[in-house]
């Protein structure tokens, strides 16, 4: 099979953060740069930028060379959607907009493999193209267990259900979207204000108290470390930023 172990799980579930890239380009090359500067995984956006399966493919043939883990942003709420994303070699999901546990249940149903869900096998690049025999069933086995399920909080009202929706057996982590959580508690400016604090605290202890990742966006290395200490261990850097601000440091004060 091509799909490699999931370092980035392999991290998370021995109390290790995990710090990664959140990339509307499905450019190989800047993949490639961001793996080789250190980044435990590399999550194209398909949510917001425009890509399609057979666009990514070399964006995990990238990861999977240095042990990088590929993941997917998408945006919208249809298994169908998610299945050509897995088969190219993506190993985990994030979907926004999941507001219920039948919501939840889906994406679990569209990751993995019967028994724990429902995910249809195809003669597909994951598994080497073989899908018959002892072959096939090993790599169910083990896609089960490599793939990860990452559903989005980014609407307050869905902390007061937040254990019905989101404590699902086939979850690995849910990640806080500050930016649109802001906006729906109605702070366009940003996420600054204490109330959206507040509630991405009680978020992040709603994740420990049910044995969950909490993962949210970090702007600088020394915001992910205010994250890191107030709970959340999987840190999603936004690739426009990390660019800019790295030129901005090189380039001379104006």
């Amino acid at each position: 099979m091509f799909i490699r172990e999931n370092l980035t799980k392999q991290k998370l579930r021995s109390g290790q953060p995990v710090y990664g890239v959140l990339s509307t380009s499905e450019d190989p090359q800047l993949a490639e740069l961001f793996g080789l500067a250190g980044f435990d995984f590399y999550m194209l956006d398909a949510e917001h930028g425009l890509m399609a399966p057979s666009q990514v493919v070399n964006v995990v043939r990238v990861c999977e060379s240095l042990n990088v883990t590929p993941l997917i942003r998408i945006g919208s709420k249809d298994p169908k959607a998610v299945l050509p994303y897995l088969d190219a070699g993506m190993m985990g999901i994030m979907m926004p907009g999941l507001e219920t546990a039948e919501d939840v249940q889906m994406l679990v149903d569209a990751v993995k493999y019967p028994p724990l869900g429902k995910r249809g096998m195809g003669i597909t690049r994951a598994s080497r193209y073989k899908v018959v025999g002892n072959e096939a069933v090993e790599f169910i086995n083990f896609s089960n267990e490599q793939t990860m399920v990452i559903p989005q909080f980014e609407d307050a009202k869905l902390a007061k259900n937040f254990e019905e929706i989101f404590a699902h057996p086939g979850v690995d982590a849910v990640v806080i979207g500050p930016r649109d959580l802001s906006l729906n508690m109605g702070f366009p400016d940003g996420h600054n204000h204490p109330e959206v604090q507040n509630m991405i605290d009680d978020v992040i202890a709603l994740c420990k108290k049910n044995n969950l990742t909490a993962g949210i966006t970090a702007g600088t290395r020394a915001d992910a470390a205010v994250q890191v200490t107030r709970g959340a261990s999987m840190i999603l850097g936004i690739a426009q930023l990390i660019v800019t601000a790295g030129s901005k440091a090189f380039l001379p004060e104006s």
